[in-house]
C-alpha cells in the first residue's frame, strides 16, 4: 500500500522527541541568518535577486533541466524593477518562472487555490515550450496512471504510484483546504507545515510534468509565510539538489510506508539547516573579505597580486598557496611569483608557513 492508501491518510504522525529539537535548531539558525543579512550594508534587493535566481535554477536542475541563468536573472530584475548594467534577453519561460517565484515569496496573504496552482503550471510550461515532450500547462493530469518508473521497458521498477484520477480532485481540495486553514493553526509549527506541504503535494502528483517544481514553489510559499523575510536570503532548492539522491530515496521510502513521517521530517530539517549553514558561511566569508580589503592599500599591489588574493579570499586555496600555484594563477614566471609573494608578506597581506619545498603563503587570521 502507498501512503495515500493508508486508512488514516493524511493524518500524519511523527516522533516529537526527535523532531522538536530539530525544529528549535532550525528556528535558531533561521534567526541568526536573518539577523546577519539585515545587518549587512549590501543591497537587500540584490541579495534577494541572487537567492531567487539560485532557487529557480537549482529547482529546475533537480529535474535535469538546465536554464540560462543570465536570462532568468534579467527576468527577475525586470519584475523587481532593478536596472542591470548588462541585461540579457528574456524568454516567455524565464519571465514566467520569475513571476511565479515572486508570487510564492511575496503574496503571502493570498489564499491558495487550484486556479493559482494551475496558473503557476501554465507559466512553467508556456505554449511551444518543447517539441519533444509537449506538456499542456495549466491543467491537471489525465486518466493514465501516474507512476514514477525506472529500469528496462520489459522490467520496469515502479518507485511510486500517485492517487488515481477519479479521486484526485477530492484529494487536491483537501490539501488546499488544509494549507489555507493551517496557516493560522497555532498548534502546528510553521516549519513543520512547510515540510508536510512538500510531502503531501508531491505525493498527490496532480500534474503531467512539473510536479517537483510546483511542490518546491509551495514549500517556498509555506516557508515565506512562516517567517516573512529570511526565505529571500536562502534557496532550499540548492540544498535539495546537493542531496538529490537522498531526496528521491527518502520520498520513495516515505511514500511506501505508513503515515509516520518522522524520517522525512528529519531529512527535511537536516537539509534546511545545511542550507542555512552554507549561507552563513558565505556571509562570514564576505564579511572577512570586506574587512580584509579595508585595511589593505590596493594601490601598492599589482593586478596579479590582487587577483591571487581574491582567489584566496574566495576559499579556492584552503591550505594556502605555493610559488608554483601563484605563477599558474597569476600567469607569471616562478621568479616573479617569488618576488610578488615576498612583497605580500612584507606588506602584511600574507603570512609564510613551512619552509623549503613545503613553503606556503596564507591569509593572516
Amino acid at each position: 500500500m502507498w501512503i495515500w492508501q493508508q486508512a488514516n491518510w493524511p493524518n500524519f504522525q511523527w516522533d516529537t522527541a526527535q523532531i522538536d529539537p530539530m525544529v528549535r535548531r532550525t528556528r535558531l539558525n533561521q534567526g541568526i541568518l536573518l539577523g546577519k543579512m539585515l545587518s549587512q550594508a549590501q543591497d537587500q534587493q540584490e541579495s534577494m535577486l541572487d537567492t531567487l535566481l539560485a532557487n529557480i535554477v537549482h529547482s529546475s536542475a533537480i529535474e535535469g533541466e538546465k536554464l540560462n541563468a543570465f536570462s532568468v536573472r534579467s527576468s527577475l530584475a525586470n519584475k523587481l524593477g532593478l536596472t542591470e548594467e548588462r541585461p540579457f534577453p528574456t524568454t516567455q519561460q524565464t519571465d514566467g518562472l520569475a513571476e511565479i517565484m515572486l508570487d510564492a515569496v511575496n503574496n503571502l496573504d493570498e489564499p491558495l487555490t487550484l486556479e493559482r496552482i494551475l496558473h503557476w503550471h501554465e507559466r512553467l510550461f508556456p505554449e511551444g515550450y518543447t517539441l519533444f515532450n509537449p506538456v499542456i500547462g495549466g491543467q491537471l493530469r489525465g486518466d493514465v496512471p501516474m507512476q514514477v518508473v525506472s529500469g528496462r521497458i520489459d522490467r520496469p521498477v515502479v518507485h511510486f504510484e500517485a492517487p488515481s484520477r477519479d479521486i484526485l480532485d477530492d484529494e487536491l481540495s483537501q490539501f488546499i483546504q488544509w494549507f489555507n486553514a493551517s496557516k493560522t493553526d497555532t498548534s502546528l509549527d510553521p516549519l513543520l507545515r512547510a515540510a508536510i506541504t512538500h510531502l503531501w503535494f508531491v505525493t498527490l502528483h496532480p500534474l503531467d510534468d512539473g510536479n517537483g517544481r510546483i511542490t518546491r514553489l509551495l514549500t517556498d510559499l509555506a516557508l515565506a509565510q512562516a517567517e516573512h523575510q529570511s526565505v529571500r536570503f536562502y534557496a532550499m532548492s540548492v540544498g535539495i539538489l546537493a542531496n538529490r539522491k537522498s531526496y528521491y530515496d527518502i520520498l520513495e521510502q516515505t511514500q511506501k510506508g505508513g503515515v509516520d513521517i518522522t524520517a522525512w521530517l528529519r531529512w527535511f530539517f537536516d537539509t534546511l539547516n545545511q542550507t542555512f549553514d552554507d549561507v552563513l558561511k558565505e556571509i562570514d566569508q564576505t564579511v572577512f573579505k570586506t574587512n580584509y580589503w579595508r585595511r589593505i592599500d590596493q594601490t601598492q599591489l599589482t593586478q596579479e597580486q590582487v587577483k591571487v588574493l581574491n582567489r584566496l579570499l574566495d576559499g579556492d586555496f584552503a591550505d594556502g598557496i605555493n610559488t608554483s600555484q601563484y605563477a599558474s594563477v597569476a600567469k607569471v614566471s616562478k621568479p616573479t611569483a617569488t618576488r610578488h609573494l615576498s612583497a605580500l608578506v612584507e606588506q602584511g597581506c600574507l603570512v609564510q608557513t613551512g619552509g623549503g619545498r613545503s613553503t606556503r603563503y596564507q591569509l593572516p587570521t
